[in-house]
């Protein structure tokens, strides 16, 4: 499933659903979201029933936000649903999303 954008019209804020299907992130037992909107420290991310894991991150809107999921809390992998891909610092991409 694609990340999910939803912008609020009451304040100026777009609620990303970040989404690591379980297909992506194997045989996983946990899944965090790391990105420049949270220090580039790894959040746990919810794990669903489908096996899927989620984190739902308010974000202001009109910016692009780099981001990787972290798995058993040690590999980083991109999300094939990303809004695109930049050069990574440690010759990897990030993933980046635009809200």
């Amino acid at each position: 499933m694609p990340t999910k954008k939803q912008y609020l019209k009451k304040r100026p804020v777009c609620k990303v659903t970040f989404r690591l299907d379980a297909k992506s992130a194997g045989k996983a037992s946990s899944a965090s979201l790391a990105g420049d909107f949270n220090g580039w420290r790894p959040a746990p991310m919810e794990r669903l029933k489908s096996g899927d894991f989620k984190a739902v991150v308010d974000l202001s809107p009109g910016r692009h936000y780099e981001y990787r999921f972290v798995v058993d809390g040690g590999r980083w992998i991109n999300d094939p649903e990303a809004d695109r891909y930049v050069p990574g610092p440690y010759g990897d991409e990030n993933c980046v999303a635009v809200t």
